[in-house]
């Protein structure tokens, strides 16, 4: 059973993972497999042997359990911020649906405890940094583990438990670690693959909302909607311009102040801020449609070392090797530095008299009021930011545990800085989307297209019509929230 992204966005609002009915079966399978190979006394990877470098040292039977229980407390180095509780809960369903795919060695009792920290809302504190993306995200899901023998911390809403405290509360006992139990658990790339799928679900609703405020802002500069006409873009037959093409002719449509300028406008073509915006949000599209196939199929992997079939082959390997997650991250960076570099363009022109046909910064007296002046430069300080931040991570390996894992991925350290760049990106938006709407003002009694109309509801519901100048933050934070909230994208329908 494969999990599609719409129930991993599902998983992290608080909704259970669905194992396949099956799946204890085939989990005890690989345990007993794995226990009988322990009996022929043979060398087994972390199994009866140390770790990384410490893999020729082999541990005697009788220490075997002591050996998993000294790796989870080794290993539990996170620092940092703890992660936020939707990636908290993707990271246990994430590792719970791994090893119930029965090629892990583990028993179903591990999957057990998972699960009942997921539906009790149990959730380990788990430090953010701390991983580089290879042998698995070791120290974060360290700590995660830690409360399942009952050590650690955890979060009941905002109750901070021990881990004692934790398992009593999720109605388990604390878990007396099998052979290779530990390093299953730490092994894997559950973290960083969690962490960037929030930064997908967080640019995927961004790009929405930055489709309908590029329509309001097209309507409050006067601009055409032909450079949106379907023949211009089936002629180049990229799938993600000819979807937001149709977005934005569909948000435009019945637009009464479109249709009041179709005679006798003198201008030939709009700048590429409001042209090319299918070109440019749709390569976006693009790169986060296939972001989201990597971390679909990451998610629903097994990516532990060894592995253990149920016939009873142990391989070893490198699937803990976080690659296509930390490109998949730094594209979705890529996609989100440019729809805010492409928004704050709009807002330039917005404000602009000369490109708009405006007042000066969208405000009646100029002069005596500055309008949206500075909140213009502000939104060019976010995308300033998140240039820098969308330097690609991938490349920048550092050798770790003595050069024996002497390439890494850096996954999680590419995954972490989406979620700031989403945080810039929704100002810069919240800007748009209040000078667009402050732009139509300036065009009534026509009205725009009733989406339009609909969305610019939204904005005068949060922050009135700029008449002279006020505190201009309030303003900004309000709207920023309905955009972090998914309220603007909740009206947008990009077709498949």
């Amino acid at each position: 059973m494969t999990a599609p992204l719409a129930t991993l966005r599902a998983i992290a609002g608080g909704t259970q993972p669905e194992l396949p009915q099956d799946w204890r079966a085939v989990t005890q399978a690989s345990a007993d497999a794995l226990a009988r190979r322990l009996e022929t006394g043979e060398a087994l990877y972390g199994v009866n042997t140390g770790f990384g470098k410490l893999a020729s040292t082999r541990i005697a039977p009788d220490r075997l359990r002591q050996l998993q229980l000294n790796l989870l407390r080794s290993h539990a180095a996170g620092t940092g911020a703890f992660l936020p509780a939707p990636i908290v809960r993707l990271v246990l369903a994430l590792k719970a649906m791994s090893l119930a795919r029965g090629a892990s060695g583990v028993r179903p009792v591990v999957v057990d405890a998972l699960l009942a920290l997921l539906s009790h809302d149990v959730l380990p504190a788990i430090p953010a940094k701390g991983s580089v993306g290879a042998s698995g995200d070791l120290a974060p899901l360290a700590h995660m583990s830690l409360v399942l023998i009952g050590e650690g911390e955890a979060f009941a809403g905002d109750q901070v438990l021990d881990g004692t405290q934790a398992l009593a509360l999720a109605n388990i006992a604390p878990l007396e670690l099998g052979p290779k139990e530990g390093l299953a658990l730490l092994n894997g790339t559950q973290v960083s693959t969690a962490i960037a799928l929030a930064g997908l679900f967080a640019a995927q609703d961004m790009l929405r909302t930055a489709l309908m405020a590029g329509a309001m802002s097209v309507d409050a500069a006067r601009g055409s909607d032909t450079p949106f006409d379907a023949r211009i873009h089936a002629l180049r037959n990229q799938p993600g311009q000819i979807r937001c093409a149709a977005t934005l002719r569909a948000l435009m449509e019945g637009s009464a102040i479109r249709d009041s300028h179709r005679e006798g406008d003198s201008r030939v073509q709009d700048p590429y801020c409001l042209r090319c915006q299918p070109q440019v949000a749709g390569a976006c599209l693009d790169l986060l449609d296939n972001a989201a196939t990597v971390l679909v199929r990451e998610a629903n992997a097994v990516t532990d070392n060894p592995l253990v079939t149920a016939e009873g082959d142990v391989l070893s390997g490198g699937n803990f090797h976080a690659e296509p997650v930390a490109f998949a991250a730094d594209t979705i960076a890529l996609a989100i530095a440019e729809i805010g570099a492409i928004s704050e363009r709009r807002i330039a022109l917005l404000v602009d008299p000369v490109l708009s046909g405006l007042p000066a910064f969208l405000v009646a007296e100029g002069g005596i009021n500055s309008g949206f002046m500075i909140a213009q430069v502000t939104a060019a300080a976010m995308v300033a930011e998140n240039r820098a931040l969308a330097t690609p991570r991938s490349v920048d390996s550092l050798p770790t545990s003595a050069n024996q894992e002497d390439h890494v991925s850096m996954a999680t350290n590419a995954a972490l800085r989406l979620a700031e760049m989403a945080d810039n990106l929704a100002t810069i938006l919240s800007i748009e989307l209040l000078c667009a709407a402050q732009g139509l003002d300036f065009h009534a009694p026509l009205r725009s297209s009733a989406a339009i109309e609909q969305a610019k509801g939204l904005v005068r519901g949060a922050a009135a019509h700029w008449d002279a100048d006020r505190f201009m933050a309030p303003d900004m934070a309000a709207v920023k929230r309905l955009v972090q909230h998914g309220a603007f994208a909740a009206l947008v329908d990009l077709p498949a």
